[in-house]
């Protein structure tokens, strides 16, 4: 059974990209990665992670 839930916490978010928690909370606190607040949570939509990444080119990550 899939255990992915469309709504990710940031250290969710963190595990999915292989990242640092602490760089995953900074990317959504730039609002580089969109994400929503829901209280005092914050929340990543598995799509829109998605389709985030593949906006992302090469040349953005060289910098």
């Amino acid at each position: 059974m899939d255990e992915r839930h469309e709504w990710m916490k940031a250290g969710e978010v963190a595990k999915e990209l292989r990242i640092a928690r602490s760089r995953a909370y900074e990317l959504v606190a730039t609002g580089e990665i969109p994400a929503v607040r829901i209280g005092r949570s914050v929340r990543v939509n598995r799509k829109e992670l998605e389709r985030w990444l593949q906006q992302q080119s090469y040349s953005d990550v060289i910098r």
